[in-house]
């Protein structure tokens, strides 16, 4: 097992190269890490944090996540005022002692994540689905927040100047 190699998360090009991004990378690498697989990665490298996809629709501000592993009992969605937050943990599955980990990349623990909504939030028609290890939050706009279309008329007089086209 020893010829195992570590897929690396980053699929980038190298035209999308990101000197933050490498220097942390190498702040982090641990090059006595491969010779002891047992030897779990640090903490910090092991926190359970989802990424949240957030957009505004014409009637609505959707939240999405992806959360699997999460069962429904251990997600808490709530609302305060004009603030949303959902909190929740995954639990670490059972590991025996005779178990050799030649890759620990999973992360378990529990999360926290708050946004704040604008004014033309209705909150109280809010609604929130978790299916297959997606998380989503839909909290709809108040009417007068909503976008409305405004029908033209005919050609109103006086718009050009007093003078209607064909009239010289």
């Amino acid at each position: 097992m020893a010829s195992l190699i570590r897929r690396s998360e980053q699929t980038e090009s190298p035209s999308a190269w990101e000197p933050f991004r490498l220097m942390r990378d190498l702040m982090s690498w641990d090059p006595f890490a491969e010779m002891f697989p047992t030897v779990r990665q640090p903490l910090a490298s092991r926190v359970f944090a989802p990424s949240f996809e957030v957009k505004e629709t014409a009637d609505a501000y959707v939240f999405r996540a992806d959360l699997p592993g999460v069962d429904e009992n251990d997600l808490d969605i709530t609302l305060t005022g004009n603030r949303l937050t959902v909190s929740g943990k995954r639990e670490a599955e059972d590991s025996q002692e005779s178990d050799t980990y030649y890759a620990h990349e999973r992360a378990y623990g529990s999360f926290s994540r708050s946004f704040t909504l604008p004014d033309g939030a209705d909150v109280d028609h809010a609604d929130a689905a978790l299916k297959n290890g997606v998380l989503v939050v839909s909290i709809p706009k108040k009417a007068e927040h909503q976008p409305r279309k405004i029908a033209l008329r005919g050609q109103v007089k006086g718009a050009l100047g007093g003078k209607e086209k064909g009239n010289a």
